[in-house]
């Protein structure tokens, strides 16, 4: 401290006291207060013309840097944006305040862009909250922390951050500095890649995806054409308990209406399944989205856990059912959308995958394909029921990798054979045998529904659902 801030000091030290006294003047006779009153305003003059110059004058000395500091300045943030390691300052928020060429080479993104927006948001769900923890810590000056972590870009590759308390110059509150290197924080030493062995678990998992897909295709199928509830009903009985925890159904018809929902058989879910049944499909703005513009979600601990809507509580529904995965499908490829499905998996189950959002990207078009199946019985024009059968076989081909969604032409083709050979007697009944062709199948048809109902795994729900 210089010689004049020294000064300063003590004549800023002896007003203080002079004010003191001043004040105890108060208990004296109101004869001698105007004494009292010409000292106070001369103390006061006194600040105004000597001590508020001076304070801004060694305020403003003390604000501008000398070139010395300049220079220094600028070599450390040159040495901060040149080191080779991956480096982030970071608040104890973990909102990004600098970014060195290296971290954004790790983590894709550019500094301009993750500047004022979290770093927890670039890792995986699973760490997000354990890296905020541990950052609030360095904050609060408890010490330097490590911990493991995963960019969501490369999840496989484990990477160790290392959290520092840092004092940026003329701040007040301290800022986090965060240092990424490759390894965890077992070792930094690379493990030996694992022998390439069969990975029965992802085996399974996709066997028994396909059963699903396999028993969705065959319960279509049994429903009787024309009944568009009843499809999306079946549908959501068939994920029940296989694929998802909860199911909900919406109509989409002029407006949105909720029509199924299931979920796990626990008592203690009853209160949220029929809050849940007793929404209005329309305070739900995943479903919104889906049913209005077609936009499917898939979404792994949801950010906004206000994208399904309330309770009448009040409580967001994600929030009470602790939905740890969500899916939100359209069911209008190719075309309007008809109905949108939505499941949740909650608590600790495994969360939807990529490949699971493929298979229900396939059953959706099938939903949607056996709600728009025609029904026979409303007109025996040849126009009204050859026309929608075409819309409904040209799609079926971009789905001939589902073995169930070609099985029933092969089993149609053997029995139209009997009634034709039984109306060759009569050939002048019907002038015009060509007719006669959409009628026909309804008998197969029914023979093929009466062997699907015989299936012990049909169209019910799964073990472990309960509807509302």
């Amino acid at each position: 401290m210089t010689q004049t801030e020294d000064d300063f000091g003590e004549e800023l030290a002896d007003f203080v006291r002079r004010v003191g006294e001043l004040r105890t003047a108060r208990a004296r006779p109101v004869g001698e207060q105007l004494t009292v009153l010409d000292a106070a305003l001369f103390e006061l003059q006194h600040v105004a013309e000597q001590l508020w110059p001076r304070y801004e004058q060694i305020l403003a000395a003390a604000g501008a840097p000398s070139p010395v500091e300049r220079q220094e300045r600028q070599l450390l943030k040159a040495l901060f944006q040149r080191l080779p390691l991956p480096v982030a300052l970071v608040d104890r928020e973990t909102v990004v305040r600098r970014l060195n060429f290296a971290a954004t080479g790790l983590t894709g993104v550019r500094a301009g862009y993750a500047t004022g927006r979290p770093l927890a948001a670039l890792l995986t769900p699973g760490d997000r909250a354990a890296f905020r923890s541990q950052a609030a810590a360095v904050a609060r000056g408890e010490g330097d922390r490590g911990l493991t972590v995963h960019l969501q870009q490369r999840p496989e590759e484990p990477l160790l951050a290392t959290l520092t308390a840092l004092r940026p110059p003329d701040e007040a509150q301290p800022a986090v500095l965060v240092v990424f290197q490759a390894g965890s924080a077992r070792g930094s030493a690379a493990a030996p890649p694992p022998p390439e062995v069969p990975d029965l678990a992802e085996t399974t998992r996709h066997a028994e995806l396909m059963d699903t897909v396999a028993l969705m295709a065959s319960t279509l199928l049994q429903l009787p054409p024309g009944e568009r509830e009843s499809a999306l009903s079946g549908a959501a009985r068939v994920l029940c308990g296989r694929f998802a925890d909860w199911i909900v159904a919406d109509l989409v018809d002029g407006s949105l209406r909720r029509t199924v929902v299931l979920g796990p058989p626990d008592p203690a879910a009853a209160p949220v399944l029929h809050a849940v049944a007793g929404q209005d499909p329309a305070s739900c703005p995943l479903v919104l989205e889906a049913a209005r513009a077609g936009n499917g979600a898939l979404q792994v601990q949801p950010e906004d856990i206000e994208g399904f809507g309330h309770d009448p509580s009040g409580t967001p529904v994600l929030a009470r059912a602790e939905v740890s995965s969500l899916m939100c499908v359209p069911l209008g490829a190719p075309g309007p959308v008809t109905g949108v499905l939505t499941l949740f998996r909650t608590g600790s189950a495994r969360p939807f995958s990529m490949a699971e959002g493929q298979a229900m990207d396939v059953m959706s078009r099938h939903i949607a394909l056996a709600m728009r199946r025609p029904n026979p019985d409303q007109g025996p024009d040849d126009s009204t029921d050859s026309a929608p059968c075409t819309a409904v076989d040209q799609p079926a081909e971009s789905c001939a990798a589902a073995s169930p969604a070609a099985a029933p032409p092969p089993s149609a083709s053997p029995s139209s054979a009997h009634p034709a050979s039984s109306g060759s007697p009569h050939p002048s009944a019907d002038p015009r045998p060509p007719q006669s062709r959409p009628a026909q199948p309804r008998q197969p048809a029914s023979t093929a529904d009466g062997d699907l109902r015989a299936d012990p795994a049909g169209p019910g729900p799964a073990d472990g659902c309960s509807s509302a």
